[in-house]
């Protein structure tokens, strides 16, 4: 088995996408060569979780802990080519790019992203993938991505960035974010991207809905006001807070989230971790918010996990997670690089990004 050091695991939807052996829908996802070795996170509530849902995580050590906190005298507890593949998502970061001068910001985010590349440079481990939002690419005039771009080659990785959305490979919500996979330059094994599973043919809210589990605490409705249940009332389907204006149901609203239903036949909008009244995502039919079961669904979680900690807890788990489903297609080829293997790289493969261009590559 492949060992995975995960940071910034949350939930674990990345981990339970390289581990497969996991059922969304109809559909079975073969186990795949990985166990998460260690998990460092720094939410409680998280951390419950990994460790209620033994199924998958039984062989991990949870590390709770924040991944800036006494960084050095931590990595001395790990041998560098311990670990196989290093996993993490950390925050969209801002960098100081005045003159030639490029150095990470003091604030929490850059701190945080400098803690993943000292783990990155002290393991060594084969390859390593880490997820951000799409605004990383644009972030101080695209120079951000260009210096973490240089930052791991530095450490001494071959470097492919690609922007996924998600709904491409399965998952039923259009959540775009970007992908920097890194293969060890010692490893002479190209990494080779995914084929769209569900390029032309996204699974819709509807179908991720259907047989919902009911003996589940997650599927509680939220409880919401008589009015706010008139207001989702006056909502057409696919809509929004902008449905209900110059009405006695109208909002103080300024972006499309605010009071926004499902449409029953497209994927979800992105699944967001937090946020005030009228944020929660709200059924296509019925006039309420989603409940955390239906938000798993549409990220993509198996229906045996048993998220830990309250109502809003739990949605910032699910929220900030990476829909397992979506990331499994390149688990199975970041094991092909692992295994030796070099799959044929297809016209239906998922391309690359080009930090230079800003486009993806033809």
């Amino acid at each position: 088995m492949y060992k995975i050091f995960s940071t910034f695991t949350g939930a674990g939807g990345l981990d339970i996408g390289f581990h497969g052996g996991f059922k969304f829908l109809n559909k079975n996802y073969k186990r795949l060569k990985f166990k998460t070795t260690y998990a460092l996170e720094y939410n409680a509530d998280a951390i419950q979780s990994l460790n209620y849902n033994k199924k998958y995580f039984s062989e991990t050590k949870l590390i709770h802990k924040d991944i800036t906190e006494d960084i050095d005298n931590e990595l001395k507890k790990y041998e560098k080519n311990e670990i196989d593949v290093l996993l993490g998502g950390f925050p969209c970061v801002t960098f100081s790019v005045v003159g030639k001068q490029k150095g990470i910001t003091d604030d929490i985010n850059g701190k945080l992203y400098e803690s993943y590349a000292k783990y990155l440079g002290h393991l060594q481990p084969k390859v390593f993938v880490a997820e951000n939002v799409k605004g990383i690419l644009s972030a101080n005039k695209g120079e951000a991505v260009k210096i973490i771009k240089e930052r791991f080659e530095i450490d001494g990785y071959n470097l492919k960035i690609f922007l996924v959305n998600f709904a491409d490979f399965g998952v039923p919500q259009k959540r775009e974010r970007v992908l920097f996979i890194g293969v060890r330059k010692d490893i002479n094994i190209e990494f080779i991207p995914p084929e769209f599973t569900n390029k032309n043919n996204h699974v819709s809210s509807q179908e991720a809905f259907l047989k919902m589990p009911t003996d589940c605490r997650h599927t509680i409705p939220l409880k919401v006001s008589k009015k706010v249940t008139e207001r989702l009332q006056h909502i057409s389907e696919g809509g929004n807070y902008k449905d209900v204006e110059g009405t006695e149901y109208a909002v103080k609203g300024l972006m499309s989230n605010i009071y926004r239903k499902l449409q029953r036949d497209k994927p979800s909008y992105t699944v967001i971790a937090s946020g005030g009244g009228g944020t929660w995502g709200y059924h296509f039919d019925e006039p309420r918010p989603l409940t955390n079961r239906e938000r798993a669904r549409l990220q993509s979680f198996p229906d045996d996990f048993d998220f830990q900690g309250n109502t809003t807890e739990v949605r910032r788990q699910i929220g900030n997670a990476v829909p397992p489903v979506g990331i499994y297609p390149f688990a199975e080829r970041i094991q092909n690089v692992l295994d030796g293997k070099t799959p044929i790289k297809t016209k239906n493969c998922i391309k690359e990004y080009d930090i230079k261009t800003k486009k993806v590559k033809d």
